[in-house]
């Protein structure tokens, strides 16, 4: 789960992370106001989606005057924000952050997530910042630097030392590089987060550090253990499709192919899209409906993938062990006839009761391709799109 750059500011904040005061607005009078209530002379007002590169698509403004700041509010919010992670699609601005400006000496990159090769916390630093890390990881990865953290011990200040040290940041700024690696540590596993992201953090003409740009985002399997995280999300920057899917207890992640997967369990639904991609064709989504799929969580699933304009085609790829592939094929059948499927569907079943499974398909009068095995089913349902387009 992914909250908003205001919502991260303000639990980092609790850890003692330095950051900016600021206030959240939804109308231009509430921005100005906000500037107001701050004081200074410049502020900066940003628009608050899920997703970065805000600054280059006009998404963050330096303003100079509480009168400024609710023309520039006034003029991102209701406006769709179109940046290199929101896709062309973008993403509608419905509340922007005021924030007051800073006397930046310096940008870094700071954050924090698991490295997945060794399973450890990791810390992973730039002495540039306000830059994409994947670009900046491409063009320059000597200047990346990453501190793996033994679980048994956990955050150490010669963590922080050495960081300062390896940024150039000078003695002086030791102490402060220490407590803020130590305070994004506490908040990281305390909070359950997958990832901690500072981009830019700065370093004011003052020698201080503070976060300019926050980035948080949570495991979606401990938020029953964090009901304040919980309620910071906010479903209208969430896939309505997906929201749904969660609905349901389905795994779902929308993608921009057009062959709609339904499959039982995340590793064969991985295998899935990249066996679809390896014959040529792109998987719509990603689908897990899970080692204890019934008939009606089958069903949900098809209204799902369905419910994307762009599949032309479904691939269910079924390995029955809790799952019965009966009860899937029951769930298939069901789900076809309720929802009028006008789409060609491929069903590949193996597994406990799959001569069961695959006589209730054969005997549902439904125009079902069947599949002897996993490559069979994946050349049949990439095959097929060109059969429906030659009708």
């Amino acid at each position: 789960m992914n909250i908003h750059e205001y919502q991260a500011k303000q639990l980092l904040a609790q850890y003692g992370v330095p950051v900016q005061p600021g206030g959240i607005a939804y109308t231009g009078a509430e921005a100005a106001a906000v500037a107001q209530r701050l004081g200074g002379d410049r502020w900066v007002v940003k628009a608050q989606i899920h997703a970065g590169g805000r600054g280059k698509a006009g998404g963050v403004k330096l303003v100079g005057s509480p009168a400024e700041a609710e023309a520039a509010a006034a003029a991102m919010l209701g406006k769709r924000l179109v940046t290199h992670q929101t896709g062309p699609q973008g993403r509608d601005v419905k509340r922007v952050y005021v924030e007051a400006a800073s006397d930046i000496g310096r940008e870094l990159y700071l954050a924090l997530s698991i490295d997945r090769t060794s399973g450890r916390t990791t810390l992973v630093a730039a002495a540039e910042g306000g830059v994409e890390i994947e670009e900046l990881a491409a063009r320059a990865p000597d200047k990346i630097v990453q501190e793996s953290i033994d679980p048994a011990t956990g955050i150490e200040p010669f963590h922080g030392r050495r960081l300062a040290f390896q940024l150039g940041l000078g003695a002086e700024r030791v102490k402060p590089m220490v407590e803020l690696v130590g305070a994004l540590y506490r908040a990281f596993h305390e909070l359950d987060a997958a990832l901690i992201e500072l981009n830019p953090l700065a370093v004011t003409g003052a020698g201080k550090l503070v976060a300019l740009d926050a980035k948080m985002s949570f495991d979606d399997n401990a938020l029953f253990r964090q009901t304040e995280v919980e309620g910071l999300r906010d479903e209208d920057e969430e896939d309505p499709i997906e929201r749904e899917g969660a609905r349901h207890s389905l795994s779902y992640v929308k993608l921009d192919g057009n062959i709609g997967c339904m499959v039982n369990g995340a590793g064969l639904a991985m295998a899935t899209m990249d066996i679809i991609k390896l014959h040529g064709g792109s998987p719509a989504n990603f689908l897990d409906v899970g080692g204890g799929a019934t008939r009606e969580r089958v069903t949900a699933a098809f209204k799902l993938i369905l419910s994307d304009p762009n599949v032309e085609a479904i691939l269910v790829n079924i390995f029955g062990g809790i799952a019965r592939c009966d009860v899937i094929a029951e769930g298939v059948v069901a789900a076809a006839r309720e929802v009028n499927l006008n789409v060609p569907l491929v069903v590949r079943l193996e597994g406990t009761n799959v001569e069961l499974g695959r006589k209730i398909l054969a005997q549902s009068g439904l125009p079902i391709i069947t599949a002897s095995d996993f490559g069979d089913a994946a050349q049949k349902a990439v095959a097929s799109l060109a059969d429906a387009a030659g009708r």
